[in-house]
């Protein structure tokens, strides 16, 4: 049975934190209540608990907190195992659902009315996200609540046992990118086995485990990870982990000189603990499982880049197997947020059309050319400068085929370029063209959603391929899973500042978005598109005028309508939450709405892929 806890308002809380900051422990015992004369309940979804429920698991608490020197005595060590002892407690004692542990306020009324004195103890004068829950992550309470969820395992002996594998550093760490991977119990039960495996010995644990997360924030958006069977997922991140340890290693040599890639001094950290232990005559070595075919490491390509925004097009294209040799693009900003990013590619800030091949060797015979170029308009409606420029933009693209002679050409653009007749002139010459230089131009319109992106955006995509992998071409097919709504994926971000409308808005932001416009740099501000796309963004609780600067705050009204921050723009375009945008507000909002979602370049890039594997 699950049960609802009194709620403390944000409004409540805020003075008892003040005016317990000043307190002693002993002070804040004798304010300890089952109650609060403002408490509230939400209406549904259990039973409440009960006045004697609450003294029941005071008491427990208490008990543990006496095993760790409470309330005078304790140190560092003593209260780490407390958090651990009281996590699983928490989590299999309360009968709170997530839905419930999700509410601050549940656990602004535990730290402030139920379990004030062990709170402070805990953590003597307290930061607010300690106690008023702003931040669930880092509550004295919720935040080992939440992590005893995540590691939980009925079918283990011990099912909180994985509690003990990371320290809260390292939970942090996790944490911080709930967004993409600590929202998984599956990942993170398969994060935890992985490195309980690991021998880290002679090796930064914090920086090995940050470098690991990293780069599994480059498979999530492309990866369901729940739905991978847990072995195969072990194997998997066995891999990355892998991949971590030899760029920590290689670091470790470029600081010391060393010779060998591994430390000296330092057993193997690349093998479970198992194996470099073998010497051990108990001890018999642990076969490593062999990776599955479907994940095995495949050969990977090179590309050109042309057009290439802030890199979200190239960054699905990597999933896809392609590194690019050279990334092209004229736009300042959107040349440093690649930089930013991917430190190890070369960036030419430069307009396409001026760009000479022959100048720069690396880009001969790559395996692809790809791009999103900007937005064509139909020769009947050109009239503007801009205009012309866009098509002489995608006439400098299509040429480029005979001086570069890659594989396999890949460019997006407006689903009217493949199914209008005002843009029949403009197909006939590129397919000629094509085929003039020996490729076979593919068309198709794609949308984002078919693909996992929160978003309506159709696209209209070019393969064009030589002859020897043209029968091997064949279009992705679309998930079989729904997308997300908006709702499930800005939903947290919402919910951050404890603005008291979150859940409803959550609730009625049901569906998918429409499509993110970027906009002309030559015209206004950054907002969401046009007056349909607005009110399309109203009709999910979004004031899409404009870009907002700040998540919505605790004080305002339940019927707020808050506006869109870049970072939730991003969120909406499937980018990957650790890709930084450079520039001002509008510049990073438009290098966002201009991206092709990365999912949906991994898609189209793993059927290239696959047609040049042939």
């Amino acid at each position: 049975m699950s049960f609802l806890y009194p709620r403390l308002l944000a409004e409540q809380a805020k003075p008892l934190y003040e005016e317990y900051q000043r307190l002693t422990v002993a002070e804040l015992t004798s304010r300890v209540s089952t109650s609060h004369d403002s408490a509230v309940y939400v209406a549904t979804g259990g039973d409440r608990v009960s006045e004697g429920q609450l003294r029941e698991l005071r008491a427990v608490v208490i008990d543990l907190a006496k095993d760790s020197g409470f309330p005078d005595d304790s140190n560092r060590a003593r209260k780490a195992e407390f958090d651990l002892r009281l996590a699983a407690l928490l989590h299999s004692e309360t009968g709170m659902v997530p839905a419930e542990a999700a509410s601050r306020d549940v656990w602004a009324f535990l730290s402030l009315v139920l379990l004030p004195d062990v709170a402070y103890w805990r953590y003597p004068q307290p930061p607010k996200e300690r106690v008023l829950g702003k931040d669930l992550t880092r509550h004295v309470f919720g935040r080992l609540w939440w992590r005893a969820q995540l590691v939980h395992s009925s079918e283990a002996l011990e099912p909180y046992g994985a509690l003990r594998i990371l320290g809260e550093a390292a939970f942090d760490q996790i944490y911080a990118r709930r967004a993409a991977l600590g929202g998984s119990p599956h990942l993170v039960r398969a994060i935890l086995r992985v490195w309980n495996d690991l021998d880290v010995r002679g090796l930064n644990e914090r920086e090995m485990l940050r470098d690991f997360l990293k780069r599994l924030l480059r498979l999530a958006p492309f990866v369901l990870f729940d739905g991978i069977e847990a072995g195969t997922l072990d194997d998997e991140l066995r891999a990355v982990v892998q991949e971590t340890v030899r760029a920590q290693n290689l670091t470790f040599k470029s600081s010391t000189g060393c010779t060998s890639q591994t430390r000296p001094d330092a057993p193997r950290s690349d093998i479970p603990r198992e194996q470099s232990e073998s010497a051990s005559p108990e001890r018999q070595p642990k076969m490593p499982r062999p990776r599955p075919a479907a994940l095995v490491e495949r050969r990977r390509f090179r590309s050109l880049e042309i057009c290439a925004g802030a890199g979200a097009q190239a960054l699905g294209l990597e999933r896809a197997g392609f590194d690019p040799v050279l990334v092209i693009d004229s736009k300042s900003d959107a040349c440093s947020t690649i930089r930013l990013n991917r430190p190890g590619w070369e960036v030419l800030c430069l307009d396409i059309t001026r760009f000479d091949p022959h100048a720069h060797s690396e880009v001969l015979g790559v395996d692809l050319i790809s791009g999103g170029l900007p937005r064509v308009k139909a020769t009947a409606t050109v009239g503007r400068a801009e205009d012309a420029e866009e098509r002489r933009i995608l006439k400098a693209a299509i040429r480029l085929m005979s001086a570069v002679r890659p594989k396999a050409l890949l460019l997006e653009n407006v689903p009217d370029l493949f199914e209008s007749p005002d843009f029949s002139d403009d197909r006939s010459w590129i397919e000629a063209e094509l085929r003039h230089a020996g490729y076979h131009p593919n068309w198709k319109v794609l949308n984002a959603a078919d693909f996992g992106v929160p978003q309506n955006r159709r696209s209209s995509f070019l393969v064009a391929l030589e002859d020897p992998y043209q029968a091997a071409f064949s279009w992705p097919e679309p998930d079989k899973l729904p997308p997300p709504t908006v709702g499930q994926v800005l939903g947290a971000s919402m919910s951050a500042h404890s603005w008291p409308g979150a859940e409803r808005w959550i609730k009625g932001a049901d569906r998918i978005a429409p499509a993110l416009v970027g906009g002309s740099d030559r015209r206004g501000g950054a907002d969401l598109g046009p007056t349909g796309s607005k009110k399309a963004w109203a009709s999910l609780g979004v004031n899409g005028s404009s870009l907002g600067n700040e998540l919505p705050e605790a004080d305002l009204p339940e019927d707020h309508h808050p506006k869109l921050t870049v970072d939730q723009a991003a969120m909406i375009q499937s980018i990957p939450e650790d890709w930084q945008f450079f520039g001002g507000k509008t510049s990073r909002y438009r290098q966002i709405g201009h991206a092709m979602p990365p999912p949906l370049a991994a898609a189209v890039g793993h059927a290239v892929a696959a047609a040049l594997r042939s």
